[in-house]
């Protein structure tokens, strides 16, 4: 299964909570780039894609709830 097609199955606010632990790793992620103590530095743009995609589904559901 798709990671986009395991998102579309979550609750909206399974996808917020989802979200919000993604934007503090993100965060972290940075810092250890700064810092220069990151050693996987694609995990960034994972991070990123990822926070991308939640918010995708999310715009999706929301515009299904108002047609």
């Amino acid at each position: 299964m798709s990671v986009a097609s395991e998102m579309r199955e979550m609750s909206v606010e399974a996808l917020d909570d989802k979200m919000k632990a993604l934007y503090q790793e993100a965060f972290n992620l940075r810092f250890q780039h700064a810092t220069a103590q990151l050693e996987n530095t694609s995990r960034i743009r994972q991070v990123r894609r990822e926070i991308a995609l939640i918010k995708t589904v999310i715009g999706e559901r929301k515009a299904k709830e108002e047609v």
